[in-house]
C-alpha cells in the first residue's frame, strides 16, 4: 500500500475511533439499576438534615435528595429509589458487594479509600465540605482540646473520626479515654446520658444531632477543628461509566444553580433554549443539542430531569441544612466558587 493509502486509512481508524469514544461504555451498575427498576441507595438514616425517616414515612434530607436526582437522572422517575440505611462500619461492604448501588452518605475522600490498593472506591466531586469538631456541654466548662485530659469521649470505632481524633491528641500530648462505639445511634444517646465528656464527628453532623436533642442550647462545639473532611459520593471503583455518571449528576446541581436555573424554572428556562438556537451553552447542558448524555449513558436530557426532581445545589443546601431549618447552617466553604465557596463545576462542553 501507498504511504498516502495508509495515511488514508489511519485517518479513517481515527474518525471511526472518535465516534466510538462518543459512546458511553456499557455499566453492569446502571444495567442492574434499569433492570430491577430502582436505585438503591445507601444513606444513613439517622442524621437529620442529611437522611432521617420524616412524619410521612419517606427518607428526608440532603443525601436522600441526591439519590432522587441519581433515579431520576437514570430511571426517568425520582421515586424509584430504595433507601438502605447502613452504618459507617457497614457503608463500603455493602458498597463493595453489591448490596447497595451507591452511597449518599457521609463519606471523606481519602487516599487509602481511593486506591486500588485500598478499599477501591470511586468518590464524586466533593459534595459537602466539612471538618471534624468535637461537641461538649455547656455546663461542662471544657473550652478547648487539651481540657478533656483523662477524660472519656465518644467515638464511632472503625471510622476517620477515631483515628483523626487519636493523631490531634497525641499532637497535643494529651491523654484520653476513647469510649468506642460501632454507630451513632449508640454514641449519642450515651453522651446524652452523660457516660463520656465529649463527643466528636462531622461538625456537620455534631450540629444535626444536637437539632434533635431534648436541650440543643445545653451544648455547644468547640472552635478548634481536628481535620477537613470533604464528603463525596461513591460509587464502586470496578465501573468506571457509573462513577462517572454519578460524577456529572453531582456536577449538574453546582452548575445549575451557577446559572441560575431552579426547580421552579427549570421546565421555561428548557422551552425557551429549545425555541432560541442561539443559546449555544444552555441547550448543550439542557440536552437540546450535542451528545453529553449519550456519552454517560443516560437521557439527553438528564440534567432537566435532575433539576425538575430536586432543584440545584443552592436549593437543596437551603431546603435541608439552612438557616430556616433546625441546623441553621452557614453555607461558608460549601458557597459556589463566584461567591467565595469551593464549588465549582468544571465545564459541560
Amino acid at each position: 500500500m501507498t504511504r498516502a493509502g495508509l495515511l488514508a486509512l489511519a485517518a479513517l481508524f481515527g474518525l471511526v475511533g472518535c465516534a466510538a469514544g462518543n459512546e458511553a461504555p456499557g455499566s453492569p451498575t446502571m444495567a442492574r439499576i434499569r433492570e430491577r427498576g430502582r436505585l438503591i441507595c445507601a444513606v444513613d438514616g439517622a442524621v437529620p438534615g442529611f437522611s432521617t425517616v420524616g412524619p410521612g414515612g419517606a427518607f428526608v434530607g440532603i443525601d436522600a435528595d441526591f439519590c432522587r436526582a441519581v433515579a431520576a437522572a437514570v430511571l426517568g422517575d425520582a421515586t424509584k429509589v430504595e433507601f438502605r440505611p447502613v452504618t459507617a462500619g457497614e457503608r463500603f461492604v455493602a458498597l463493595g458487594s453489591g448490596e447497595v448501588d451507591l452511597l449518599s452518605i457521609s463519606s471523606t475522600h481519602t487516599l487509602s479509600r481511593d486506591a486500588p490498593g485500598g478499599n477501591a472506591l470511586s468518590f464524586g466531586p466533593v459534595f459537602f465540605y466539612d471538618g471534624q469538631g468535637v461537641m461538649v456541654p455547656r455546663a461542662s466548662g471544657i473550652r478547648r482540646l487539651r481540657d478533656l485530659a483523662g477524660k472519656p469521649i465518644c467515638v464511632e470505632s472503625g471510622t476517620n473520626t477515631e483515628l483523626n481524633l487519636a493523631d490531634r491528641m497525641r499532637e497535643l500530648g494529651v491523654a484520653y479515654q476513647p469510649l468506642r462505639f460501632q454507630s451513632g445511634e449508640q454514641a449519642y444517646p450515651a453522651y446524652e446520658q452523660g457516660r463520656c465528656a465529649a463527643i466528636t464527628s462531622d461538625s456537620s453532623l455534631l450540629a444535626a444531632k444536637r437539632s434533635g436533642f431534648k436541650d440543643p442550647a445545653a451544648h455547644r462545639l468547640l472552635p478548634e477543628l481536628l481535620s477537613k473532611e470533604p464528603s463525596a459520593k461513591v460509587t464502586v471503583q470496578a465501573d468506571p461509566a457509573w462513577a462517572d455518571a454519578v460524577r456529572w449528576i453531582s456536577h449538574t446541581l453546582v452548575q445549575a444553580e451557577e446559572s441560575g436555573l431552579t426547580q421552579a424554572n427549570i421546565e421555561a428556562r428548557a422551552a425557551v433554549a429549545r425555541r432560541d438556537p442561539s443559546q449555544a451553552e444552555a441547550r448543550r447542558f439542557l440536552g437540546v443539542e450535542g451528545d453529553f448524555g449519550r456519552q454517560l449513558g443516560l437521557p439527553a436530557d438528564f440534567t432537566v430531569r435532575v433539576l425538575k426532581a430536586v432543584g440545584n445545589y443552592g436549593e437543596l443546601f437551603e431546603r435541608h441544612l439552612g438557616s430556616a431549618t433546625p441546623l441553621g447552617l452557614e453555607r461558608g466553604l460549601n458557597r459556589l466558587w463566584n461567591d467565595g465557596g469551593l464549588h465549582i463545576a468544571p465545564p459541560f462542553r
